[in-house]
């Protein structure tokens, strides 16, 4: 069984599912396990980290003959740490948070086709005047980080599928089922990108106390802040913040973020190195949707057989 959409046909793939490339999470038996399930895997390349790349992309690269693919963060990455990834064959190079432009050149020269996430309608359009070839509609329901100000998934898709025409798009954003990849397809996707659920698989780098917050974690109890990244001097722009588990410094600091400065970081910090505080998690509302550690290989069938019978009530 394959659900077959413009995006299945142009990476080579026989599932329209992803897997977000999350940075420090989603290494190279993740998104091999995913590409060898029929879908297609990311490896998260996040700020370009030299060690993580040599780490990770060889072992994606010699696990599986499936098309897989590498994302960055543009605001951070730089075009060395991407001319780097692109040595390893990559299908595909995911771009987000900021200005695709210095790598551009590069991921056409490598012949690697160019996926550009966006947070807004603005974004949507950069991407589409850069010569993306797919763009990731990414609703503010998504864990990790997004835009403060963007758009719920169900409004934002069908506006940019609309503004794309013949681009293909994919969802992102509270998809962590086979009915969420099903209503993606319906409001005109080509495909989901999930993060959360991939996040909680066998082969995702993550620490079992993570996982088993994940697992046990209701949407309710998340939240969007950047609390959780002043206290670990990750400067993101003012444009993004992320959605994690509820945590108890979000309690503390969110909306005196002015405060979290020197020694009150430091030691903040320090507390959470310690384990005197629950880690960050970062996740998204649809975690209620999770409920088990399968292998992501397995996880890509069962979203794709999911997401059949949902289309098959539809159709009915």
């Amino acid at each position: 069984m394959a659900l077959t959409t413009s995006f299945t046909r142009l990476v080579g793939v026989r599932q329209p599912i992803v897997s977000a490339p999350m940075a420090f999470s989603a290494g190279g038996e993740l998104a091999a396990a995913v590409s060898r399930g029929g879908g297609f895997g990311f490896v998260g390349g996040g700020f370009g980290v030299r060690d993580w790349l040599e780490r990770e992309l060889p072992i994606v690269a010699h696990s599986t003959r499936e098309p897989w693919g590498v994302g960055f963060v543009c605001w951070a990455a730089d075009v060395a740490g991407v001319e780097y990834a692109l040595e390893f064959g990559p299908a595909a190079v995911l771009l987000s948070f900021g200005d695709p432009t210095p790598f551009l050149q590069p991921i056409r020269r490598a012949g690697a086709l160019l996926m550009i996430q966006v947070t807004d309608l603005t974004e949507a359009r950069q991407a589409l005047d850069a010569g993306a070839d797919v763009i990731v509609v990414q609703g503010t329901e998504s864990g990790g980080h997004g835009a403060r100000k963007g758009r719920s998934t169900l409004p934002f898709v069908p506006t940019v599928v609309d503004m794309a025409g013949d681009t293909p798009v994919l969802a992102a954003g509270g998809i962590a089922d086979g009915r969420g990849v099903a209503a993606a397809l319906v409001l005109g996707a080509a495909g989901a990108l999930l993060g959360t659920r991939f996040q909680a698989t066998a082969e995702a780098i993550v620490d079992s106390a993570i996982s088993k917050a994940i697992v046990e974690s209701q949407g309710g109890q998340t939240a969007r802040s950047s609390v959780l990244d002043i206290v670990k001097g990750v400067d993101w722009p003012e444009k993004y913040d992320g959605r994690s588990l509820a945590h108890p410094y979000i309690d503390r600091w969110h909306g005196r973020e002015a405060e979290l400065t020197g020694e009150t970081r430091q030691a903040a910090r320090a507390e959470m190195a310690s384990g005197a505080v629950p880690p960050a998690v970062w996740a998204g509302e649809a975690v209620d949707l999770i409920g088990d550690l399968p292998s992501a290989e397995d996880l890509v069938a069962a979203l794709a057989a999911e997401a059949e019978e949902a289309l098959d009530r539809v159709r009915r």
